[in-house]
């Protein structure tokens, strides 16, 4: 098994995958941020501003908990929830946003702009540019913005700007593709914030590690409670950060089992998912090369999933490496077994998760079963639900 810590390679590649394929309008910025993040990342003070700022504005550490109910029914392993959901903002999405605000004001860009699909990243961006009085707009697909009306006031509240976009599937990609479209043209003032481990090198690198913080606050926590570490790690995975935030530290531990859970809306037959892990192939998008969903032209097709964190085509590019690796497993959740994770939560734990952390759980209650209960599964709560439950009753035809 190779080192894991020595990915991406220079060039920001993961073996076959990541690398830069953008236009030469943004060349000069992505240069300008890899030295830029090259230099701080050697630097004890700006991890020390980092961390000083996921301690007193985030509230980490967060907690492991022993989800001991849903355990004690199942009989097999017991279920740990890393609790990113009890972050500011509500997710493990301001990690990222914390350092990458550190990364723009050193920069001298007064400008930020922003992709999201679940709302999360843009809540954690438009929060993080109100603290510091940077302008903000955060472009999100028309449909997500209906399904996430909350979100959407909470980052109007926050004074950001969010454009709608009704081009395409009018979800995540489309997102991003008019958010990139405006970093070309207003490169020299603006500042983009990508929120998850995908886009032109070095966003993998650094999103990957500014969530890295996850893994490492796990892995203390769970020697402190079992004296020993996890037998397997699960996480969703629609771009990915969240799930390798968890994953990384424990990347050159071989003896813990790793899980990445796919959206497969429908199912994978159905054609309505987003799956390309299982059901994709390799292709440039949002300047990386990576496992994406796309015909026999080229074409990127449209998702699916009930989650609009998950509706994404492509996937970060170290996931696709650790794919090929054999290193994690990556496996595939249905809309309504995530919903049966979402109930399940809920009423045996008092946790409303996420729909993308549901399905995360949904798996997690299947992969215990074939455990015993001297083994442990830690499942990233990655984000609270509340933003979700209009599209819970939705699903269900439930009218209040």
């Amino acid at each position: 098994m190779p080192d894991f810590n020595q990915y991406p390679d220079a060039r920001g590649h993961f073996g076959v995958h990541g690398g830069r394929f953008v236009s030469e309008t943004l060349m000069a910025a992505l240069e300008e941020l890899e030295t830029l993040y090259t230099k701080v990342k050697a630097d004890p003070a700006f991890w020390e501003e980092y961390h000083n700022d996921l301690v007193n504005y985030v509230g980490r550490p967060t907690p492991l908990y022993h989800a001991k109910r849903l355990s004690d029914e199942i009989g097999g392993a017991q279920i740990y929830f890393k609790r990113e959901d009890l972050n500011h903002t509500g997710a493990h999405k301001v990690n990222n946003t914390i350092g990458q605000a550190l990364l723009a004001k050193m920069c001298g860009k007064k400008r930020i702009i922003a992709e999201t699909g679940a709302g999360q990243h843009g809540v954690a961006t438009a929060t993080i540019a109100a603290r510091l009085g940077l302008e903000c707009i955060v472009y999100m697909g028309a449909d997500d913005v209906e399904r996430q009306k909350m979100n959407v006031y909470r980052m109007r509240l926050l004074g950001a700007t969010v454009v709608p976009v009704t081009s395409g599937s009018r979800t995540l990609k489309d997102a991003m593709n008019e958010a990139m479209r405006d970093w070309v043209t207003n490169v020299d003032s603006t500042y983009y914030i990508i929120g998850t481990v995908a886009g032109p090198h070095p966003y993998p690198l650094l999103v990957r590690d500014f969530q890295a913080i996850i893994g490492k606050e796990a892995r203390i926590q769970h020697l402190e409670k079992t004296g020993k570490l996890p037998d397997a790690l699960v996480a969703c995975v629609g771009g990915g950060s969240n799930a390798i935030g968890l994953f990384f530290d424990f990347l050159n531990d071989p003896e813990v089992k790793m899980y990445g859970v796919e959206a497969t809306g429908d199912g994978i037959e159905s054609g309505r998912h987003s799956a390309p892990l299982a059901a994709g192939r390799i292709g440039v998008l949002h300047g990386n090369r990576t496992y994406l969903m796309a015909d026999d032209d080229g074409q990127i097709q449209e998702t699916h999933s009930i989650s609009a964190g998950l509706d994404y085509p492509g996937v970060g590019p170290e996931h696709s490496f650790l794919k090929d690796m054999n290193r994690v497993e990556y496996v595939g959740c249905t809309d309504k077994e995530s919903l049966e994770g979402f109930h399940e939560s809920t009423r045996k734990e008092g946790i409303i998760p996420a729909l993308e952390s549901a399905h995360a759980v949904a798996y997690a209650l299947k992969l215990a079963k074939t455990m015993t209960p001297d083994q442990t599964i830690i499942v990233n709560m990655s984000g609270r639900g509340d933003k979700d439950l209009h599209s819970v009753m939705k699903a269900e035809g439930i009218e209040l």
